[in-house]
């Protein structure tokens, strides 16, 4: 986003991939998206994925009672 007051485009995800790691820490998710600016990875934690589940359940509740899929 930047910081003029402006919106920028949102990226549109064109390819998106799973996989997990481990390390001494323990396991971690990989969600890697191919957008149309790039490649977006991202390292999820257990506590961080349910949080994007949960905010993937909202969006697709709200897209559901609005009736027009947008």
């Amino acid at each position: 986003m930047t910081r003029t007051g402006k919106k920028a485009l949102p990226f549109v995800p064109t390819e998106i991939h799973v996989s997990t790691v481990r390390d001494e820490r323990g396991a971690l998710g990989i969600l890697s998206i191919l957008t149309t600016e790039g490649l977006l990875d991202i390292a999820l934690d257990q506590q961080t994925a349910d949080a994007i589940v949960d905010a993937i359940n909202t969006i697709r509740s709200k897209l559901d009672s609005d009736g027009s899929g947008i």
